[in-house]
């Protein structure tokens, strides 16, 4: 008896952890999250909320958006500025290990930003700033490797255009953003100068869905993976942050704490914390499934699945 409950599966189901620390202070919805490579901060995006209609200040908070810093061990707020304008202020936020001490982040004002981490904090003006002239909700992604730079416009589907590529070579920083008109842009950070800008019709023919994954509420605002590979999450509309395993699919959690839409999720780069940001203007931290260590001890089990 002993041993069949013991291979019951259903014994082996646990509760769904909560958090393990919520970050509040914004007072708008948190439109995007992102940790530092290296240092024990997260970063966090939203739009400034409306003062009274007959506030002095609300033509010009407004359009205002705050980039927030915290401190992932105190959770507390370390410094905050205002970054960008538009209706919907800082959009998308990112940091990578070629950064260094710096972030960037994207509003709906059409400009990326890049700032410096100081000592204080964050600085209180942009190192530099990039005009892309595009308005619209689709998030910035950094290049994290070495890519090859143009300077020319060209679209992808004519085989009439002859585009000279040269290599990115040195410490160039890139990133690129993509539009609603499909057109995806390619910038050089520190020359804040938009090096290549392409429209891609043969999306087709060179991506191809490996795996599909049916959801049953609709509506998915941000996905990440884990560095290493072994879990990946989703940020849902229906308020629920769902965790699956990378490699086989299949569902391993329903992260239940946000009484809002989240809007994004991200792993730290040690893959011990996972953070999602909600409309509900909080920021969650959790804890599952944790990395296997040297020693190797527990690491991610897919056939340990936590309930629903």
């Amino acid at each position: 008896m002993a041993m069949a409950e013991a291979d019951n599966p259903q014994r082996r189901r646990r509760p769904a952890p909560d958090p393990v620390a919520v970050l509040r202070g914004h007072r708008a919805a948190v439109n995007d999250v992102c940790f530092h490579p290296s240092l024990p901060l997260i970063f966090s995006g939203y739009p400034a909320p409306l003062p009274p209609l007959d506030s002095p200040l609300q033509q010009r908070l407004a359009a205002d958006g705050e980039l927030r810093v915290w401190d992932t061990a105190s959770h507390r707020t370390v410094s905050s500025v205002w970054a960008h304008g538009g209706s919907v202020g800082v959009y998308s936020v990112a940091a990578s290990v070629r950064l260094g001490n710096k972030i960037i982040s994207q509003g709906r004002d059409g400009s990326c930003k890049c700032w410096t981490i100081e000592e204080a904090g964050l600085s209180r003006r942009p190192l530099s700033t990039i005009r892309t002239s595009t308005y619209h909700f689709c998030k910035m992604s950094l290049v994290k490797s070495t890519c090859t730079t143009c300077s020319a416009q060209s679209d992808l589907s004519s085989a009439t255009d002859d585009v000279e590529l040269q290599s990115a070579l040195g410490p160039n920083i890139m990133a690129i953003a993509g539009q609603e008109s499909s057109q995806v842009e390619l910038w050089d950070i520190d020359n804040s100068r938009k090096d290549y800008a392409w429209l891609s019709k043969l999306s087709s023919l060179v991506v191809q869905v490996m795996k599909e994954i049916k959801l049953e509420r609709p509506g998915v605002s941000g996905t990440a993976i884990r560095p290493d590979n072994k879990i990946a999450a989703t940020a849902g509309w229906d308020h629920r942050i769902r965790v699956y395993s990378y490699s086989k699919g299949n569902a391993l959690a329903v992260l239940k704490y946000h009484s809002a839409s989240c809007n994004a999720v991200t792993f730290s780069s040690d893959s011990k914390l996972l953070a999602s940001c909600s409309a509900d203007t909080t920021v969650a931290l959790w804890k599952l499934y944790p990395p296997k260590t040297a020693s190797g001890e527990v690491g991610v089990r897919t056939g340990d699945e936590i309930s629903q």
